[in-house]
This record gives structure tokens, sequence and C-alpha cells, in this order.
């Protein structure tokens, strides 16, 4: 399986963001909205297989000293392959001498624990749903 790393966000198709979000269980909006998060964002990462895109990440950050993970999905039928690793180990090469957080899915914390992150203990959140509150709070 040969992948390319795309880091820029010229040419991507957002509806397949959209719809790839979308079937992996994860929030997901209106492709212009998340065209207008990915490129605001620090850092982005776009995993292809051939022209087919299989997975995608991004971080917000100062660049200097804080960074905040976001929106990173693989399709399932290319997960198991490391490929969410890459798009980790992108995102941190572009933010080496920062704390990052990280916004994951529930289920997903043995992941991204093998990748070296661990739970917060002065975590908050504030959602803009009654349902993403119950969801993701205590």
């Amino acid at each position: 399986m040969e992948l390319k790393i795309k880091t820029d966000c010229s040419g991507i198709n957002w509806q397949a963001i959209a719809d790839s979000l979308k079937k992996v269980g994860m929030a997901y909006h209106e492709p212009k909205v998340h065209k207008r998060a990915f490129e605001a964002s620090h850092t982005t990462v776009f995993i292809y297989e051939e022209s087919r895109l299989i997975g995608f990440g991004r971080a917000i950050s100062d660049g200097e000293y804080q960074g905040a993970i976001y929106d990173v999905a693989v399709l399932p039928e290319a997960q198991g392959k490391g490929i969410g690793k890459v798009i980790i180990q992108t995102i941190l090469d572009q933010l080496p001498n920062c704390n990052i957080i990280l916004y994951a899915t529930p289920g997903m914390e043995g992941f991204y624990k093998k990748l070296g992150f661990g739970a917060m203990k002065t975590g908050m959140a504030m959602f803009t749903t009654p349902q993403a509150t119950k969801k993701f709070t205590e």
C-alpha cells in the first residue's frame, strides 16, 4: 500500500471530509464548515491511497507551546494499517515544542495511549448542545 501524505488544503474534496466523519461516527458539518475549520488550522494532514482520501486530521496551535488535535479520522476499511499513527506523527512533527491536547472519540482512548497520550486530570469542556454535553462529560 503506497500512501500519499498531503499537508495543505488545496484541492481537497470537502464533501469527502464530511462523509468520512459521518461514516466513522464522528461529528460532521456542511462541507464549507470543514473547509473553513481546516484552512484556519495550524497543521493539516490528508492521507491518500492512490487518489482516494482514506484519512485526515488537523491541529490548532500557537506554534510555540500549545496545540490541540482534532478531526482525526481513518475510513473503516483502512483502519488497522498504521494510517492513524501516520496522521498523528505528521501533526506532532509540525508542533515539536508544544504540549498537545487531543479531542478523541469515546472508545479510542487505547489507540491514543499507545501513541503516548494520557488522560488529563484537569480537562474541562463546554459544548454547543445538551446532547454533546451529555455524551462527552460526566
